[in-house]
């Protein structure tokens, strides 16, 4: 079984910068989100103040680990959770942020071996 694929042409740079840009929007977003839930979740469980909370929720969600040591249960909870949730969002927005750049490397890569054929 046989496919013929009719090969495109490499978008321009201008629809790719305003790919990287959209990716890049949408990647804050999913940072933002997941900050957000980690500043209102360290004060509202771990009961930090907020500029802690800040802290707590941004060097987890950088994969650095926490500050501040958690005394309440329902903080630990919140914190193992996050602590998780944090890895996938991370993970994710990198991902989103390089699909771009990824996919006109390969696709140059497939016009390119097309076109030796």
């Amino acid at each position: 079984m046989t496919f013929e694929h009719k090969s495109q042409k490499l978008l321009p740079v201008r629809m790719y910068r305003r790919r990287v840009l959209q990716s890049a929007g949408i990647a804050s977003i999913v940072i933002g989100v997941s900050l957000a839930i980690g500043i209102v979740g360290y004060h509202s469980f771990g009961e930090l103040p907020w500029i802690d909370a800040l802290v707590n929720a941004s060097m987890i969600l950088g994969g650095m680990g926490p500050v501040d040591t958690i005394k309440s249960t329902g903080g630990k909870w919140f914190e193992s959770i996050y602590a998780l949730f944090s890895g996938v969002a991370l993970l994710t927005s990198v991902g989103v942020l390089f699909a771009p750049t990824l996919h006109r490397l390969l696709h140059r890569f497939h016009i390119e071996t097309e076109q030796e054929e």
